[in-house]
């Protein structure tokens, strides 16, 4: 196993990211049938004022990984893993052909409206960096309240933990953090609280829909959110999938497993480098690039380069 593609979550997006999309025909199918089955055209969702939503910015991830996965593939770029964080699992999964790519982009509108309902206002994630595991966790019961809830929700490196809940909740936890020595602190582009108990509601819902499509198994390993392991059974990965939304992403353990089995490239998928950024600090020993950055004829030839090489 030596190339694994990452596909980043919501926090990533900005405007104008699918008319940045490379110039390439599997681009051009992908956005035509998104925009049939959402019956409007997609070229108009990248619109500042549109990834506002929930919703809008989780289907624009959605079609961006999978658009730019499918340019790669086709270009003979093939991954011998995949990874997606929260959101980006439903494009992980699609690349590695447990789901088809319309129904995910059912399932992805389904949880973002469902997110959306949940908690309109009031509510959100935050991103504390250099603090260990166990002192932050301290720090979030502290501040633990029925008013204010607030819980840990993704844990992308040993000192970037990024929690969930109520602004004002979050705002408690970061001031504590600060007086502890936390590097940063500061709330996220992100309206909902993702990934905490706050969203089982959602998890409920999004399972029942997604029981009523079909699922095939994984043509490569799939690296699950919930509990940082290689999944390998179709099953597996959609509960994963309605399960992540309201359970931590154990995004260090993932993508820390994928190199231990081998993993020498990650290749990370529009938009943006955020994920490339935690792979190239936490895995000096293994080459991280963003197509964002490098373009994808650089991204399809190195990982080739690498494959070859195993």
């Amino acid at each position: 196993m030596r190339v694994a593609y990452q596909f980043p979550g919501q926090g990533s997006q900005y405007p104008g990211m699918l008319r940045h999309l490379p110039d390439h025909p599997a681009v051009a199918r992908t956005l035509v049938e998104a925009g049939e089955v959402l019956e409007e055209n997609v070229r108009e969702l990248d619109r500042a004022e549109r990834l506002s939503s929930t919703t809008v910015t989780q289907v624009c991830l959605l079609i961006a990984g999978v658009a730019t996965a499918r340019v790669l593939m086709e270009e003979g770029a093939i991954p011998d893993a995949v990874a997606g964080h929260s959101v980006g699992a439903f494009g992980a999964a699609v690349t590695a052909g447990v789901l088809d790519f319309r129904d995910a982009l059912q399932m992805v509108r389904l949880r973002g409206c469902l997110m959306e309902e949940a908690y309109p206002r009031g509510y959100g994630m935050g991103v504390v960096t250099g603090m260990g595991e166990q002192r932050l966790l301290s720090l979030v019961e502290s501040v633990q309240s029925p008013d204010d809830p607030v819980y840990p929700a993704n844990f992308n490196a040993c000192d970037q933990i990024v929690i969930a809940g109520s602004i004002t909740g979050l705002e408690q936890v970061f001031a504590a953090a600060f007086r502890e020595g936390a590097r940063q602190a500061h709330l996220l582009d992100v309206s909902v609280p993702s990934h905490c108990p706050l969203l089982k509601g959602v998890s409920k819902r999004l399972a029942a829909a997604l029981d009523d499509i079909t699922v095939r198994e994984p043509r490569m390993p799939f690296a699950g959110n919930r509990r940082g392991r290689l999944l390998r059974r179709a099953e597996v990965v959609k509960e994963d999938l309605a399960l992540g939304v309201s359970h931590p992403v154990r995004w260090f353990d993932a993508t820390s497993l994928l190199v231990e089995v081998g993993v020498r490239l990650y290749v990370e998928m529009p938009p943006g480098s955020v994920l490339t950024r935690l792979a190239t600090n936490a895995f000096p020993e293994v080459r991280s690039l963003a197509v964002d950055d490098s373009g994808v004829r650089s991204a399809a030839i190195l990982t080739k380069r690498i494959q070859k090489e195993a």
